[in-house]
């Protein structure tokens, strides 16, 4: 069991369909202690879903905009769950009006939420956490392939640039204290998430015929498991990486064959 004994926060856990869910599942079941936040209306909907996984998971509310309940939910799990070994960093977000084809209509205010919760929201997460982190230790952040434009997906995925690039200035900046930081781009997962995002229908069909391994939308467990494998000391010298769990799809271009 590679995260035997580990002790792992996971966020974002909504549903049993989302990453963050299968995630800590495949953690438990190799031996990881798992502690989870929500916030807000998500709250009783992360506690409600963790109850399928173990009568023993904590669940902490934690709104990622609120930087003096970061600070106290940090505090509250030191004191009852102990110094943690890893933490999946699933938070992201868009209004409405910064997605859809909205583009060039976007206000600074919505691109600017776009950015602070799906991308800053890492630093902000691995800033406060870093002095409850053993050493060493492992932060993953939940990423989309956003090497080209992706119509529809907007401000949301310029929000993901900015996460890879946060997440290569925070390996640098946390290599030191041996924490690594890593992100993992999966393909299209019929998440939550993935119901607000406009066209994503067409985006999973593309994305099965692209990819080389094939993809199932419905199954999270093989991402889950690169995340794992992230979480764990099995990637020890693995930091500031951007790792495709896609079936392959990222590295296929547009087909010349006839059909």
């Amino acid at each position: 069991m590679i995260l035997k004994d580990k002790k792992i926060l996971i966020t974002g856990i909504l549903t049993d369909k989302s990453i963050a869910y299968a995630t800590a599942q495949v953690a438990i079941e190799n031996g990881a202690q798992v502690v989870a936040t929500g916030f807000g209306k998500g709250l009783r909907i992360t506690e409600r879903a963790v109850k399928r996984l173990s009568d023993d998971i904590q669940v902490y509310e934690m709104d990622i905009q609120n930087e003096d309940q970061v600070s106290s939910t940090v505090k509250s799990i030191e004191e009852n769950f102990g110094n943690l070994d890893g933490i999946l960093h699933a938070i992201a977000f868009s209004p409405t009006e910064a997605m859809g084809g909205n583009f060039i209509n976007t206000s600074i205010e919505d691109a600017t939420t776009s950015f602070e919760v799906s991308a800053f929201s890492l630093k902000t997460l691995s800033q406060h956490f870093a002095p409850i982190l053993n050493k060493p230790a492992s932060i993953v952040a939940l990423d989309f392939d956003n090497s080209q434009a992706w119509p529809g997906y907007d401000w949301q995925g310029v929000a993901k640039s900015s996460l890879q690039s946060i997440v290569r200035y925070l390996a640098f900046y946390m290599g030191k204290d041996g924490i690594r930081v890593n992100a993992v781009a999966a393909g299209p997962l019929a998440t939550t998430a993935a119901k607000n995002i406009p066209g994503f229908a067409d985006m999973d069909d593309e994305w099965n015929q692209r990819a080389p391994l094939g993809w199932d939308s419905k199954n999270a467990i093989p991402v889950a498991k690169v995340v794992n494998f992230l979480l764990s000391e099995f990637s020890e010298t693995v930091s500031g990486e951007i790792i495709h769990a896609d079936g392959g799809a990222h590295a296929i271009g547009g087909t010349m064959l006839p059909s």
